[in-house]
């Protein structure tokens, strides 16, 4: 066998094993460390190249990211705040047809920019979001649409632990890649709520809900007191990054310490949940290496075996447009989605297409935006859909089954599918700040 011809058996193999249920690090890991040793002949060229591959992300500076802000996103968490979030965001929208949906949507799109993380977003407005949907009468398939749809503004409004392993995927700035998914999220934002607005008055029987009585406006005192905490981590963290104050590691610090001070006044959090916590994010913080350790040997794995200068080629002898190229990436990526989860995606495709991306001087920045954004939509999609699982676990209701999630969530993901479209058609939209 060719070198190129191992290359592709080993990213078959690699779905394979991920599809049968096998860890994702290991698959990755493993496969890349025999498909060097068969390539080279030499097991221990594939012992010096995991080396190297675990010095370069245990070893970076900016990998301090990951446990700051993953601690910062449970301990905002166990603070609540996404209870105050939803509060003020369902006072504003109470009075709108599809209000508490829109409402929904921008308390994850808040809750997203402290915490990064779409598993975290479904789990705590499913408890909060859906019940209060059901009691005004809403469609049950729309109520936990909109928490699945919206739970995913986590993985690209930032922080987001997608954009932090896409740029060690990419070697990019992880600052860079947090400015560069401000405006796309926000995009994704909005037209969630558009779309409800018009599904409410275009086919209000999906969309359901009764008129809510007229409630007791929320004192300005008190929506400051709700959203001062939120507003706050916001600026520390996002402002002090856009200003060139601090950087990502240092922004995820401060966070982390403003995330502490706050549940404590709130007392929110005890000593020993304080250790839960700490525990936790060592747990994950570990997941994540293992996984951008086993992402860099496969990326290594690809270069020795010259799959991406081969898809290059191969490309450009068959004349496919820039057009053709990212459709073939959407593609693929939407095909992926099916069967895999968003991190698999990423570590598997990212580093095939990023010579190729840099050979058609596009910036990665970008590239890594239209990715992320991409993936998201398999976290709505059957089989996988990680959200739409968190969503009917958190849920527990047997009148709604996970076919209904997946229903509900599929105006959602015809929309970022528009959203993706822009993306690649105006790649300035995703580089605004950078």
């Amino acid at each position: 066998m060719t070198p190129v011809e191992i290359g592709l058996f080993s990213i078959v193999a690699i779905i394979v094993l991920i599809y049968l249920g096998v860890y994702i690090p290991i698959a990755l890991g493993m496969v890349s460390f025999l498909a060097i040793w068969i390539m080279r002949d030499n097991i221990d060229l594939s012992f010096a190249l995991l080396k190297i591959a675990i010095g370069d992300s245990a070893m970076e500076y900016t990998f301090a990211t990951i446990p700051l802000f993953t601690f910062m996103g449970l301990i905002v968490s166990k603070a609540g705040l996404g209870a105050d979030i939803y509060a003020v965001m369902n006072q504003g929208f109470r009075r709108i047809t599809g209000g508490i949906g829109m409402a929904t949507v921008g308390a994850n799109a808040v809750f997203a920019a402290v915490t990064g993380s779409s598993i975290a977003s479904a789990s705590v407005f499913s408890k909060m979001s859906v019940p209060e949907m059901l009691n005004f009468d809403y469609n049950p398939r729309f109520a936990v649409g909109v928490v699945a749809g919206s739970s995913v503004l986590g993985m690209i409004i930032p922080p987001s632990a997608m954009l932090i392993i896409y740029s060690f995927v990419a070697e990019q700035s992880v600052g860079e890649m947090f400015l560069a998914g401000v405006v796309p999220g926000l995009m994704l934002a909005a037209a969630y709520v558009a779309a409800i607005w018009l599904m409410a008055r275009l086919t209000p029987g999906f969309v359901g809900g009764r008129e809510v009585e007229a409630a007791t406006l929320m004192p300005w005192s008190e929506i400051a007191v709700k959203l001062g905490p939120i507003a706050g981590l916001i600026l520390v963290v996002l402002g002090g990054i856009y200003t060139g104050w601090t950087t990502p590691v240092e922004a995820g610090a401060a966070g982390s310490a403003l995330g502490i001070v706050i549940a404590a006044l709130r007392r929110r959090i005890t000593w020993r949940s304080f250790w839960e916590t700490v525990i936790e994010t060592g747990h994950i913080t570990a997941a994540i290496l293992f996984l951008i350790t086993a992402a860099s040997m496969y990326a290594r794995m690809l270069g020795l075996a010259g799959l991406p200068n081969e898809l290059q080629t191969i490309l450009a002898a068959n004349e496919f447009s820039f057009f053709w190229i990212m459709v073939l990436l959407v593609v693929l990526m939407l095909f992926l989605g099916t069967i895999l989860d968003t991190a698999s995606i990423i570590l598997i495709v990212v580093p095939l297409f990023l010579p190729l991306i840099e050979a058609l001087g596009l910036s990665l920045v970008w590239f890594g935006i239209v990715s992320v954004v991409a993936v998201e939509i398999g976290l709505l999609t059957p089989p996988v859909g990680l959200t739409c699982y968190v969503v009917k676990s958190v849920i527990d209701d047997p009148d709604i089954s996970l076919g209904d999630i997946f229903q509900g969530a599929f105006p959602f993901v015809l929309i970022m599918i528009v959203v993706v479209i822009l993306l690649v058609l105006v790649p300035e939209i995703s580089l605004i700040f950078v």
